[in-house]
């Protein structure tokens, strides 16, 4: 039921406090009429007694206290779902913003979403090929995994997201696959850029994008990963698809609340972020997973730019305690051209093991990625030796290992922005790369996979 107070009290950011109320509910919207009949919108953020806190999701500047009028619309923030929202373009609180005809739903569902009953969870299990080798290869994702990315101010990390958007799919399934795109804090080349490109590849009629500007007001980014979770929710357990969800930037969201909660004079914790940081990322990554019973999924990429590159940072360190890995971007690798510029011995997929081997990727993969990461580790290492002492100093498998190093960062994880490789391929692309090195060095190999593969890698060398 909808109720209307002139009882404005205080405005502080952009929070506005009502007194006098009964009967308002966390999370109700709002609207707050301007005596220039402007309207602007806001939800409950909390309720004591008489007193309601109301974030204005515009802004405050301009309202005048006395003379302002807040309705309270007894309903939560909702979105309306229907198969119609695939290839189409939202913005931070759901609304369409493509000039296409509006969304007749199917239902419209509370964006603030429950996170997954752990009993109710199933297993990841099934790989998820993003046709990116670092990935593939040596970090494998799995359907229903929350595999983020660690990256840095300036770092290609939206053109990886882009691509993986692209390119992602499901080996071992028919279902239909889905992805969801949130981009909060973004420019409007960098939002340009993501919807151009998603229509000039065709993917976006499989794309639901949500876009929040940087310019947009920021507690609008508050809302925005609670409204893509809310349509891959929709599009997973009510439709039966595979989703997958990649939210950037997860620090414009953090930032976001550390600023709402400083304006709500919350005692601040590490480095000023509010002290239910954890919980509050938990509750939006925990929405992603398999659920017992049912075939659809949701998959979750979220992209977070350390600040400062610094992983002990708030942001990537909570993060890294409730996902399962993480793909480390690294600003050494990208200053010597290698692009995407993944370091892949700090990155891990804490779940690979589960998605690959005989009936998902191919037998000896296990096997190679762990050879892979014992070469390409000796390697760095020779590298390190040459810089002290000098390149003569090195032995001549010292030499072989430098050598693969040079060719595994130029080869195998450096990869065009639109190659698309099949996890064959970048299979096959690792055995060429050990090829290099004699068979008595491939300690971590099975005999047989080195019968059956090493000989094939050497041809190609040919």
């Amino acid at each position: 039921m909808r109720t209307e107070y002139q009882t404005v009290s205080d405005i502080s950011g952009p929070l506005l406090f009502v007194e006098g109320v009964s009967g308002i509910k966390y999370g109700e919207l709002c609207s707050v009429i301007l005596p220039d009949k402007e309207k602007r919108f806001g939800k409950v953020l909390e309720v004591h007694k008489d007193k309601a806190m109301v974030q204005v999701f515009e802004g405050t500047r301009g309202i005048d206290i006395p003379e302002s009028t807040v309705i309270f619309e007894g309903k939560m923030m909702e979105m309306p779902l229907s198969p119609d929202i695939l290839g189409r373009v939202f913005d931070g609180m759901g609304k369409a913003i493509d000039e296409k005809p509006p969304i007749l739903p199917e239902k419209r569902a509370d964006i603030n979403g429950s996170p997954i009953n752990p009993y109710a969870r199933a297993y990841p299990n099934e790989f998820i090929q993003t046709g990116i080798s670092s990935i593939d290869g040596l970090n494998p994702l799995v359907r229903g995994q929350k595999l983020p990315f660690f990256s840095g101010s300036g770092l290609p990390h939206n053109k990886l997201a882009a691509q993986v958007a692209r390119q992602a799919k499901v080996l071992a399934s028919k279902e239909k696959f889905a992805v969801v795109f949130a981009a909060m804090g973004i420019t409007f080349e960098e939002a340009n850029f993501f919807q151009t490109d998603f229509e000039e590849t065709g993917a976006l009629e499989r794309v639901v994008m949500f876009l929040n500007l940087a310019d947009d007001p920021a507690i609008e980014r508050l809302s925005t990963p609670k409204v893509a979770l809310t349509a891959a929710e929709y599009l997973a357990f009510d439709r039966e698809m595979h989703v997958l969800v990649i939210v950037t930037d997860m620090t414009n969201y953090c930032e976001a609340l550390r600023e709402v909660s400083a304006a709500r004079k919350e005692v601040p914790g590490r480095r000023g972020y509010p002290g239910y940081l954890y919980t509050d990322l938990a509750s939006l990554y925990e929405r992603a997973g398999r659920i017992r019973g049912k075939k659809g999924s949701i998959t979750l990429m979220p992209v977070l730019s350390m600040p400062e590159d610094d992983k002990t940072h708030p942001i990537p360190d909570l993060t890294g305690y409730i996902t399962e890995g993480q793909i480390i971007f690294s600003r050494s690798l990208e200053r010597k051209g290698v692009s995407p510029p993944i370091d892949v011995l700090p990155s891990l997929s804490r779940l690979k093991d589960k998605g690959i081997g005989k009936n998902k990727t191919r037998e000896d993969h296990a096997d190679l990625y762990n050879q892979l990461y014992a070469a390409y580790s000796r390697g760095k290492e020779a590298a390190e030796l040459s810089v002290i002492l000098g390149e003569a100093a090195l032995s001549d498998m010292d030499k072989l290992y430098l050598e693969f190093s040079d060719r595994f960062e130029s080869e195998y994880i450096s990869q065009g922005e639109y190659e698309n490789r099949t996890v064959e391929q970048t299979l096959d692309l690792g055995w060429n790369l050990l090829s290099l090195l004699p068979k008595r060095e491939l300690k971590r190999m099975r005999d047989e996979f080195i019968d059956k593969y090493y000989l094939k890698g050497e041809e190609e060398k040919e």
